[in-house]
C-alpha cells in the first residue's frame, strides 16, 4: 500500500511537470522569437587623432580585444588624422595610414585637417595619395571634390553603396550585419572653408545633406543608421554640431562624433526635436582625442530600427600591450621622428629659456610670469591675429607648458616638448567683464601653483593674493594701436587661447558657457607649429624675451598711482601779501596783463583769484617785479587801489555837498525874487 501510495504521488508529480512544461513552452519560444527580431550591434571609434601614431599599435590590441568578444563590431574614424606631430610634417599621412590599414577599418569621414596642405600644393594631392591607399572607404556627404584637380577621380559614381572599398570616396555606405543592413554617412563642418585651405573644394549644408542621406537610406530599406561627423558635439552653432543634428534631422540612430574633442565618457541621448517634440532617440558619442581612448558603443534596435537600450565606455589604450606588427611596421618611421627631432627650426634661444616650478626656484610657470610664458602668448597672439586682426589678447595655461628651451639653437623636438599636446587654438569673443572672471581664476590659487594659471599677451593685470579668492584682481589693461587701455567690463574683446583651456579645461566657467553658446572658433592652427614660426620668422630667429610686468601680485602693498607731470615753476609767495580783492568786474591796474598774455605760457592754479571768476590778478610785492613785453613794472612806485568802501564814502560826500550847494543857491534865489 505504501508503495503504491508513494507511486501514485511520483505519478502526480510528474503529470504536474508536463502540464507546466506544457503550458510554459510556446510562450518561451514565442518569446525568443520576439529576441530574435531585435538587433544588437557594437560599434568602435576613435576620432582626432592628429598624427598621433605612436599609441596606434596599443590601440590595435584594443580593437582585438573587442573584436574577440564581438566579431561583427564596426570600426569608424570620425577625422583629422592630419596635422599635429612630426609624423605628418614628414609622411603626410602615410604613417598613420600604415597602421590605420591594420585594424579593419569600416569608414573614415574627413576632418578639418585633411585640407590643411591645399593652398601649399595648389590643391590636395597628399590627401589623395592618403584615399588611394586606404583600404577603407572615406566619406564626404557635404563634401563637393568635383573642382579639386587630384581628388575628383577618387569620387565613387555609385553614392549609397552596399559594397563599399577602399580608395573611394562616398556619401554614404551600407554596411550588412548579421542579415540587418546599417547605413552610414558622414559630415565635415562647414566652417573649414573658414579655418583650413580647402582651396576648391565646397562644403555643403550638413542639415539638408543629412536629410537627404536619411531619405535616400530609407529608399533603399534600411533603417539603422549611422552619422559619422567631424562637426563638433557643442561647438559653434553658426556652423552647426551633433546636439543641433540629432534635434533637426528625424531618422539618425546614432552620432560618432569628433573636431571637438569631447570626453564623452558615456553617451549622450537626444530625445526631443528642435520644438522640443518627443523624437525616436539618436544616441551621439565621442572618444576624446590622439588615440588615447577606444570608444566602444553597445546598441539594441527594435523590429523598426528604434534605438531600444545602449551602453557606452571609453577604453584606456595606455593599459594595453602594443600590437607587435604594429610596432614593426611603425619603426622606421619613428626613426626618420628621432632624427627630425634634432632637426634645427633656425631660431636660436640667446640664454636658457627656463620653465620654472616652486620645487626648485622662487617662481614658477604655473604661478608668476614667466619669460617662456611671455614668449609662448606673444606667438598664439601674432599667429592668430594674422587670420582674425581683431584678436587683441592671448592666454596660455602654465599646466600646459612642459619644458624649457636650452641656451643656442632650438630644435623641433625641444619645441615640440615645450608644447607636447599638439592643441588647435581658438579664438573667443569675451566681455571685459568676463575677462576679470577668467582672470580671478586664473589666480585664485597664488601664491601656491596651479596648472591654470594663464600667462598672458596683449594685457597686462595686476592682482593682490592677499585677498579672498574671487576678489583679487586690481587692475586690467588691454594693448590696442600700441597704448594701454583699461578693459571695460561691457566692452567685447577677441582672445585666443588652446583648445583645452578655450573648452573650459582646468574648471574655467566662462569659457564652457562662450563654448555652449557659440562664441568659440577653432581657427586652424597646431601651437607647436604657431611657436615655431613665430620664433623664426617674427623675431628673425633671435629668441630672448624678458619678464615685462604683464602680471604683478601686488601682495598686500598699494598699488602704484600713476605719476602726475611735474608742475612749471612759480615765483615764491609774497611776505605780506595783502587782500586786494576779488577783482570782479574791475579793471586791472595800468601796466598790468595776465599771464597768458605775457607770453611765457607759464599758467598755473596759483596765478588766478580764487573768486572763481577765473580772471589772473597780480600778486603785490615789495621788492620783485614783473615783466611785461620788456617794459618793467614796479609795485612801489605804483599806487594801489581803495577799498571798494572808499569809494563809496567818497561817493555819498561828494553827492551831499551838490544837494547841500543846489539848496543853498535855490535859497538865494528865492530871496532876491522877493526883493
Amino acid at each position: 500500500m505504501i508503495n503504491q501510495k508513494r507511486y501514485g504521488l511520483s505519478l502526480r508529480f510528474f503529470v504536474m511537470i508536463v502540464l507546466v512544461f506544457t503550458l510554459v513552452m510556446p510562450t518561451s519560444k514565442l518569446s525568443a522569437e520576439e529576441l530574435q527580431e531585435d538587433f544588437s550591434l557594437t560599434i568602435m571609434h576613435m576620432n582626432d587623432t592628429h598624427a598621433h601614431v605612436e599609441p596606434l599599435p596599443k590601440m590595435l590590441t584594443a580593437i582585438k580585444e573587442v573584436r574577440t568578444e564581438k566579431p561583427d563590431s564596426l570600426l569608424l574614424h570620425a577625422g583629422d588624422v592630419f596635422s599635429g606631430t612630426l609624423y605628418f610634417n614628414q609622411f603626410k599621412g602615410q604613417a598613420d595610414l600604415s597602421l590605420l590599414n591594420l585594424m579593419d577599418v569600416d569608414a573614415m569621414v574627413f576632418g578639418n585637417h585633411e585640407f590643411d596642405l591645399g593652398s601649399g600644393e595648389n590643391g590636395h594631392k597628399s590627401l589623395s595619395e592618403f584615399v588611394a591607399t586606404a583600404n577603407f572607404p572615406m566619406l564626404g556627404t557635404n563634401v563637393d571634390f568635383s573642382a579639386d584637380p587630384f581628388m575628383d577621380d577618387y569620387i565613387n559614381n555609385e553614392q549609397y553603396s552596399d559594397s563599399p572599398r577602399g580608395g573611394s570616396v562616398f556619401d554614404g555606405i551600407i554596411k550588412e550585419i548579421n542579415g540587418e543592413k546599417v547605413g552610414i554617412f558622414g559630415l565635415v563642418t562647414e566652417d573649414t572653408a573658414n579655418i583650413s585651405s580647402p582651396v576648391n573644394v565646397k562644403f555643403l549644408d550638413y542639415i539638408e545633406e543629412a536629410n537627404r542621406a536619411v531619405a535616400a537610406f530609407e529608399g533603399l530599406g534600411v533603417d539603422k543608421i549611422i552619422a559619422l561627423n567631424h562637426i563638433g558635439y557643442n561647438s559653434n552653432p553658426t556652423f552647426g554640431n551633433d546636439l543641433q543634428l540629432a534635434k533637426h534631422v528625424d531618422g539618425i540612430d546614432v552620432i560618432v562624433g569628433g573636431h571637438s574633442h569631447s570626453r564623452l565618457e558615456q553617451p549622450v541621448v537626444v530625445a526631443t526635436d528642435k520644438d522640443g517634440a518627443e523624437k525616436d532617440p539618436t544616441v551621439i558619442v565621442q572618444a576624446y582625442q590622439y588615440a588615447q581612448f577606444l570608444g566602444q558603443l553597445d546598441i539594441d534596435f527594435d523590429e523598426n530600427g528604434v534605438v531600444t537600450s545602449y551602453t557606452g565606455q571609453l577604453i584606456d589604450v595606455s593599459e594595453k600591450e602594443a600590437d607587435q606588427e604594429a610596432v614593426d611596421i611603425l619603426a622606421p618611421y619613428k626613426q626618420e621622428v628621432e632624427k627630425l627631432t634634432n632637426e634645427e627650426t633656425g631660431a636660436v634661444a640667446a640664454k636658457l629659456i627656463a620653465n620654472p616650478r616652486l620645487s626648485d626656484s622662487d617662481v614658477s610657470v604655473r604661478a608668476n610670469e614667466t619669460e617662456l610664458g611671455n614668449l609662448i602668448t606673444d606667438a598664439m597672439l601674432e599667429k592668430a591675429k594674422e587670420k582674425f586682426p581683431d584678436v587683441v589678447i592671448s592666454m596660455q595655461n602654465g599646466g600646459g607648458i612642459r619644458a624649457a628651451i636650452e641656451e643656442g639653437p632650438i630644435t623641433v623636438g625641444e619645441v615640440i616638448a615645450v608644447l607636447p599636446f599638439g592643441n588647435d587654438p581658438v579664438i573667443v569673443e569675451l566681455t571685459g567683464a568676463e575677462i576679470k572672471e577668467i582672470l580671478e581664476h586664473s589666480v585664485r590659487q597664488a601664491p601656491g601653483e596651479s596648472g591654470g594659471f594663464l600667462h598672458v599677451a596683449g594685457m597686462k593685470f595686476t592682482y593682490d593674493s592677499t585677498k579672498d579668492p574671487g576678489s583679487r584682481i586690481v587692475m586690467m589693461e588691454v594693448e590696442i594701436n600700441g597704448k594701454y587701455e583699461e578693459i571695460r567690463a561691457e566692452q567685447t574683446y577677441g582672445v585666443t587661447t588652446n583648445n583645452f583651456t578655450g573648452k573650459g579645461g582646468d574648471g574655467y566657467k566662462v569659457f564652457i558657457e562662450a563654448y555652449a553658446e557659440g562664441r568659440t572658433k577653432d581657427i586652424g592652427e597646431i601651437d607647436w607649429e604657431q611657436l615655431r614660426a613665430y620664433m623664426v620668422n617674427e623675431l628673425n630667429g633671435v629668441v630672448d624675451p624678458v619678464i615685462e610686468g604683464r602680471i604683478v601680485d601686488l601682495l598686500g602693498e598699494e598699488p602704484e598711482k600713476p605719476q602726475e607731470p611735474e608742475k612749471p615753476e612759480q615765483p615764491e609767495q609774497p611776505k605780506d601779501e595783502e587782500d586786494l580783492g576779488d577783482g570782479n568786474d574791475q579793471e586791472k591796474p595800468k601796466g598790468e596783463t595776465n599771464q597768458d598774455e605775457s607770453g611765457d605760457g607759464n599758467k598755473s592754479p596759483n596765478d588766478h583769484n580764487k573768486s572763481g571768476s577765473g580772471k589772473p590778478t597780480l600778486k603785490s610785492e615789495n621788492t620783485n617785479s614783473v615783466q611785461n613785453n620788456d617794459q618793467k613794472v614796479n609795485d612801489n612806485k605804483e599806487g594801489k587801489r581803495l577799498p571798494n568802501t572808499a569809494t563809496n564814502s567818497y561817493n555819498i560826500i561828494l553827492f551831499g555837498g551838490m544837494l547841500l550847494l543846489f539848496g543853498f543857491g535855490f535859497i538865494v534865489y528865492r530871496r532876491l525874487n522877493k526883493w
